[in-house]
């Protein structure tokens, strides 16, 4: 069986993305995969190591969210063939509040032998300090000097 493209990876995790998060998603990943989140609030991880715990990062954030659907998705290869540059729209629900967000998402990603073994997402965490009704936090934790 040939090895999927490096494109052909990010859209199958598109696809899943758009309807989860799902544990499935993580079966995208390598065993070692890094996962690199830079702007995350104060006290969130900014890093995470291996597909199990990024599977049960998958679990608990199902708990929390559903995601309705991925738009506005570019795909750009890199002079590198294992990197990709992805941009795309995140729509979803926050369960607990009822809001809806639209989350822009840039991720770089390595894909090596049809699994993703790096990826670097970037997206505005306000985005998600508004849909889940975490303004008054924020500005405490930022006010305390977190």
């Amino acid at each position: 069986m040939p090895v999927a493209t490096t494109r052909e990876v990010v859209t199958r995790l598109l696809r899943l993305t758009a309807t989860g998060p799902c544990e499935e998603m993580a079966d995208l990943f390598a065993e070692d995969a890094v996962f690199e989140f830079p702007f995350q609030l104060p006290g969130t991880p900014r890093e995470e190591q291996d597909r199990e715990t990024f599977r049960a990062h998958l679990r608990q954030g199902a708990r929390l969210q559903r995601f309705e659907s991925v738009d506005e998705v570019e795909i750009r290869e890199t002079a590198d063939p294992e990197v990709v540059v992805v941009e795309y729209r995140l729509r979803g629900l926050v369960i607990s509040t009822g809001k809806r967000f639209a989350s822009r998402i840039v991720m770089l990603a390595r894909i090596r032998d049809g699994l993703i073994t790096w990826s670097r997402t970037y997206s505005d965490p306000l985005d998600g300090v508004i849909a889940f009704d975490m303004v008054d936090d924020l500005l405490a934790g930022l006010s305390a000097g977190r």
